[in-house]
């Protein structure tokens, strides 16, 4: 593992709780082979991460795109905010060398490992927002999220099949969505999940993934086909 001196120097912020910068990168399965180690996983974190991320995404959406409808910054957030970004993301700012990680856990690599650096960068925001407060949070999700908007917009790559369903959903029986998991299975590192999407008590359809955002994209998809939208 890589001293994290060298990312709060790439980031210009620094961490005056050390600790919380460090529990951002512990896996599960490291205390797993090590539990005599001081510090819990990062999947509090990861809560409170995942929860800051998707409000300052909304609250620049809604500032910077005033004539744009809700189903549009929809869209635009669940790209923004989906676990391919902040994989992206991760490996931008090279968390990987960071990771705290088990023996079987550092050969993974492929879906796992991103499942793994996505977490990570949400519980990489929670710590910064608990160490240095929701301004800092803010302005590193403005200066290295955001830009990545245009593209997105550009090259249509807003339109999953959660943000298609969303809208015709919205457009033709004026129900948002919901996503319940109704079976999850395999171990820590291989996790399965297969997930439903309701139209209130509705069930219009499916899908499996090794993640949950892969598995509400498929059953977004699979209700579109099952609908005929």
């Amino acid at each position: 593992m890589k001293d994290l001196k060298e990312l709060e120097k790439k980031l210009k912020i620094k961490f005056k709780n050390k600790d919380l910068l460090t529990q951002a990168f512990v896996h599960r399965s490291y205390l797993n082979e090590n539990p005599e180690f001081a510090l819990s996983n990062n999947e509090r974190l990861e809560f409170l991460g995942d929860a800051v991320l998707e409000l300052v995404v909304t609250k620049e959406l809604f500032k910077k795109y005033p004539d744009k409808s809700e189903g549009d910054l929809t869209a635009w957030r669940a790209s923004l905010v989906n676990a391919k970004m902040l994989v992206t993301m991760a490996n931008e700012m090279n968390f990987s060398s960071f990771l705290l990680l088990s023996r079987g856990e550092k050969k993974e690599q492929g879906k796992g490992r991103d499942y793994i650096l996505a977490n990570t960068f949400e519980a990489f925001i929670g710590a910064i927002y608990l160490d240095q407060g929701l301004k800092t949070a803010e302005k590193l999700i403005i200066e290295h999220l955001m830009p990545k908007l245009p593209d997105i917009i550009d090259n249509g790559l807003f339109m999953d099949g959660k943000s298609t369903f969303q809208e015709k959903a919205q457009e033709k029986v004026q129900i948002t969505p919901t996503y319940k998991v109704l079976k999850e299975w395999g171990p820590d590192h291989a996790r399965h999940f297969t997930i439903g999407v309701f139209l209130n008590k509705e069930k219009a359809g499916e899908g499996e993934g090794s993640s949950k955002q892969e598995a509400e994209v498929k059953a977004a998809e699979n209700a579109i086909k099952e609908k005929g939208w």
